[in-house]
């Protein structure tokens, strides 16, 4: 899933991206795990979804993803062409925003699984401005290095980012949302990792509950200035 998070009294955005559903899946598995809604009071959460494309780990098979791999694994080259297709389709939602009057260090981007690393390519290497990324049970390739070490060569505070994984997550693994961390970290991002113990590659209510609280420590409410 990926999200993209904003307001609309307030103006701020949350994009939220999935992994294998469409955004309306992603919102309704987020529903029964609340048993509400991720609604905010002055954010709009936005549920894209990903286009149905041949996917190679499934032998080819159409799959709802947003980009292919050669194979699910943080050990072998990214498919940097539909990782960089789906970033202009994601801009142009981003873009849409902005338009409608939200500001750029309005918006969030994150997502889970697939979702959370489209996120922080899409963050990370085209929009370095937005208030922050979060990545849930996701990662990135060891070769994503080579496309993140522009980096160390740009200037300005880059998005923080939220990490949350399981220790039982046999998909993606534990560690490579570790080494994702590490070298984010290692390359200047404000990161923090969340483990939880037993979870596999799944979302827990107690993980959408602390995703909530830093979008809100995130996208606050602004107070409206008055003259005195």
């Amino acid at each position: 899933s990926i999200f993209l998070l904003n307001a609309q009294n307030n103006s701020c955005c949350t994009l939220l991206c999935d992994a294998g559903d469409t955004g309306q899946g992603a919102r309704t598995w987020i529903k029964q795990i609340l048993n509400q809604d991720m609604a905010f009071q002055h954010i709009k959460v936005i549920y894209p979804t990903a286009p149905a494309r041949p996917y190679t780990p499934m032998k080819g098979a159409l799959s709802t993803v947003w980009f292919d791999r050669y194979k699910i694994s943080n050990d072998c080259p990214e498919h940097i062409e539909t990782i960089d297709s789906m970033c202009r389709g994601l801009t142009d939602l981003i873009n849409d925003e902005i338009k409608n009057g939200i500001a750029k260090n309005r918006i969030l981007v994150g997502g889970f699984s697939m979702g959370g690393g489209m996120a922080m390519h899409l963050a990370y290497r085209f929009h370095r401005d937005v208030a922050g990324v979060f990545a849930l049970s996701s990662f990135l390739n060891k070769e994503s290095a080579k496309y993140c070490l522009a980096l160390n060569r740009k200037e300005g505070v880059l998005p923080e980012l939220f990490q949350c994984h399981g220790t039982a997550d046999e998909l993606v693994l534990c560690s490579w949302g570790e080494e994702t961390n590490k070298m984010l970290k290692s390359l200047g991002v404000s990161t923090s990792l969340r483990i939880f113990p037993n979870l596999n590659h799944e979302l827990s209510r107690t993980e959408i509950e602390e995703l909530k609280s830093w979008i809100v420590k995130k996208l606050p409410v602004e107070v409206a200035k008055t003259n005195e």
